[in-house]
């Protein structure tokens, strides 16, 4: 089996291959030169740490936003790759790709720290086993953000930080998280395994 991670300039490649390797996978790493590696994947992470308007501008220049929502093979979108691939994100007033008709909202709070930082529990939902097999309800997963996806159709988990919000979204070959896998310990690295094994 081949994984290709996309790498861009909001991509977290290094926890994210790091994981992976703990699995036994040496992915490959996929940018705009060396694109065409994408057709011999059988499955693709599209990572991402950073902001929502300076990543958008970074595919869009290498056409990488296009390639991205065209993809059919199993794509997992993690962070910011799960925000990249809504509609709209309120981060930096930008349309994103559009793979998931919803838009990405900033946290609001006087009474909570933003950015929403540290483990929380999932609340799974239909559609959710695919990602979650063999999960429990209310398993721990960790989370470095200041902006969400609400509540929607794709939703197959969610998260209560201030207000309920998506923890993982599903449509079609397209999934993501909100969360860090990678960065959520054996919980992480069942969700990835499921992944691998879609």
């Amino acid at each position: 089996m081949s994984i290709g991670v996309i790498k861009y300039n909001a991509g977290n490649l290094y926890s994210v291959k790091c994981a992976l390797n703990r699995l036994n996978v040496e992915p490959l790493i996929i940018t705009h030169e060396n694109i065409s590696l994408l057709d011999s994947c059988d499955k693709v992470i599209f990572p991402g740490v950073g902001e929502a308007s300076s990543a958008m501008a970074f595919l869009r220049e290498h056409g990488l936003d296009t390639i991205i929502k065209n993809i059919t093979i199993p794509l997992l979108g993690i962070c910011i790759g799960q925000q990249l691939m809504c509609k709209h994100s309120e981060e930096g007033d930008v349309d994103c790709i559009g793979i998931f008709d919803v838009n990405v909202m900033r946290f609001v709070s006087d009474r909570y720290t933003i950015p929403h930082v540290g483990w929380n529990s999932l609340s799974l939902k239909s559609g959710s086993e695919s990602l979650f097999n063999s999960l429990e309800n209310n398993e721990y997963v960790y989370y470095v953000h200041s902006y969400y996806v609400p509540e929607c159709a794709y939703t197959i988990a969610v998260t209560d930080y201030i207000n309920p919000f998506s923890a993982a979204l599903h449509k079609d070959n397209f999934f993501s998280t909100q969360f860090h896998p990678e960065k959520s310990g054996k919980i992480g690295d069942v969700i990835l395994k499921n992944f691998l094994a879609l």
